[in-house]
């Protein structure tokens, strides 16, 4: 393999990378987003799809590795997919917008579980952790915004690398075993956004097969196992095939450009609404006009909204499923109901996700009076936006543009507050806030096996 490949840099870095070099800005938010996942994963431990996705794989047998809050154990391999679906079940995950992906969901499960697997410590775990949230999010940024236009999702395509490299710095890989591992994990790179059109539970899977594959190509890479030495630039790598006609927007020279000093994966975004993040600016735009004018809903005639082209398939497709949810998931997708429930309730969080809310006749009336339209001055992927219009049967239209930067994460302060009330949904408080005091000092544990027993357990 060539020493100036992209995945013998990236291999250089991991290998390379110690918990002391890592700035305490840099560990500090990682830990706060590895918090974020894990009230996540313990907020959807009580949903259809978290029960289903645990059942199916414990068919294939026990064993030691943790669960978050399920109070069970699988193989290893097994237990990050599942706590990989926990973490992004409900699309509640951070997001690092210049590449569209959630990149807790897969290197959080995946460092908690390797280390955990190995016995490995809390410095080590936060540094491979690192790595993984890093690399994710470089190898997302360089598709230009273009996998989910190529029908690819960023989470787990681009997962499967990062969680690679997490795995492989746990498992003591040298570099040039970190180099080989991505070649195999080419062959593991999935996830279509196909579940988007229906509302089906599958984009949830991506994630923690992404991690699972992470740990399997590291393995096998240790153990000699061979694959291609160009995986990324390669006639048939990564971005090539993955992009497809798109290929000519990926910049790969950015994936390691300042690797290691300027650190990506530290903008990444914490979602404050359990939906799509394209749909976050219009809530923002569409709760400020309700709060500054006490709108009613019953006073509202039509709600026009202007959408960037690339997020239409996704949250405003096909209208009329999106108006009428069928599923808590289209919900989180839908555009028209999420501005509904703005409009009548004043919100958007886990309640509007129950079928008493999806299913009620006022706001699925209200949503199908929310029309859209292509967005030709959108500003994506630089940044979102979100352009509301609402016209009064009083004859009055109110209208407000909200913008999203890719470099708004929130304060750790509104993370633990988040992470409180996700956990208190399934918790009590001071369960919750020993959970949260652990996390927040991981980097002290001896043995990161005392962490996932406790996150085991609700």
């Amino acid at each position: 393999m060539s020493q100036n490949s992209v995945a013998d840099k990236l291999a250089q870095f991991a290998a390379g990378l110690t918990y002391d070099k890592i700035p305490s800005a840099i560990s500090q938010r990682a830990k706060h987003l590895i918090l974020d996942a894990i009230g996540i994963a313990y907020a959807s431990g009580k949903f259809d799809f978290a029960r289903c996705a645990l059942a199916g794989v414990e068919h294939l047998g026990q064993g030691s590795s943790d669960v978050f809050g399920l109070g069970r154990q699988l193989p290893l391999r097994d237990a990050i997919m599942v706590n990989g679906v926990l973490v992004h079940g409900l699309d509640y995950d951070d997001t690092y917008l210049p590449g569209s992906m959630h990149i807790s969901a897969s290197s959080v499960p995946t460092a908690l579980g390797v280390a955990a697997h190995l016995g490995a410590g809390g410095k080590d775990m936060l540094t491979a952790c690192v790595i993984g949230l890093e690399i994710g999010a470089r190898l997302a940024r360089a598709g230009g915004g273009s996998f989910q236009r190529a029908g690819f999702h960023p989470t787990g395509v681009c997962g499967a690398f990062s969680s690679t490299l997490a795995s492989a710095r746990l498992l003591g890989l040298t570099a040039p075993q970190m180099a080989m591992a991505q070649g195999i994990a080419l062959s593991m790179a999935g996830g279509t956004m196909e579940p988007m059109q229906d509302g089906s539970w599958t984009k949830r899977m991506h994630p923690g097969l992404a991690g699972a594959a992470g740990v399997t190509a590291a393995s096998l890479a240790k153990a000699g196992y061979i694959g291609p030495g160009a995986p990324y630039e390669g006639r048939f790598g990564f971005y090539n095939v993955h992009l497809g006609q798109y290929a000519a927007d990926a910049d790969l020279a950015s994936i390691t450009a300042g690797l290691g000093e300027d650190w990506q994966f530290a903008r990444t975004s914490i979602k404050l609404y359990p939906a799509c993040h394209h749909i976050h600016a219009f809530l923002n735009a569409t709760l400020a006009l309700a709060r500054e004018h006490a709108i009613k809903p019953e006073a509202v005639e039509s709600v026009q909204t202007i959408v960037e082209k690339a997020a239409i398939p996704l949250i405003c497709e096909p209208a009329a499923a999106k108006a009428r949810p069928a599923s808590s998931y289209i919900a989180q997708f839908s555009l028209q109901y999420a501005i509904a429930c703005c409009l009548t309730r004043g919100r958007f969080g886990l309640a509007e996700l129950e079928p008493d809310a999806y299913t009620d006749p006022g706001l699925t009336a209200l949503a199908g009076k929310v029309q859209y339209a292509v967005d030709t001055d959108s500003g994506y992927p630089k940044f979102r936006t979100g352009d509301v219009a609402i016209q009064l049967k009083d004859g009055r239209k109110l209208h407000r543009r909200e913008k999203i930067l890719p470099d708004e994460p929130a304060a750790d302060a509104d993370i633990v507050a988040k992470f409180m009330n996700n956990a208190m949904t399934v918790m009590p408080e001071p369960r919750a806030a020993e959970v949260r005091e652990m996390l927040l000092k991981i980097e002290h544990e001896p043995d990161i096996r005392r962490v996932t027993n406790s996150l085991r357990e609700r």
